[in-house]
Order: structure tokens, then sequence, then C-alpha cells
């Protein structure tokens, strides 16, 4: 079964990968991260996905339109 692909949801998935990772070397020592160091990286990482998010569906439209 073949399903739609959703950019934005891998850009925010990725985004709050790298907020855990950098979340956790903290936490286990090997590196010193100040606390708001993860809120802009959630946050942008957010906005980015929304914004690819937007443009993939402005574009899935588009082909649909004009394919139909």
């Amino acid at each position: 079964m073949r399903h739609d692909f959703f950019p934005g949801r891998l850009v925010a998935g990725l985004a709050l990968m790298v907020a855990a990772v950098v979340y956790f070397g903290d936490a286990g020592g090997a590196w010193d991260t100040p606390w708001f160091v993860v809120i802009p990286l959630v946050c942008g990482g957010l906005c980015l996905a929304g914004a690819v998010g937007t443009v993939a569906r402005a574009v899935r439209v588009k082909r649909r339109g004009s394919a139909g």
C-alpha cells in the first residue's frame, strides 16, 4: 500500500532528534550545554517543518490540479 510522503514531518522529527541528542549529551556529561539552547532549536525546527509542510502541500495540490 502506498502513502503520501510528508517532508514537514521528517524535518520536525529530525529537529527534535537533534534537540534530544544535545540534551542527552549534556545530561550524560559529554558536553556542557546552556539550558536555553534547546528552546530555539526546537522552535526553529518546528517553524522550518511548518514551512516545508506548507510548500509541500502547495506543490501536491498544484500537481493534482494540473493532472486532472
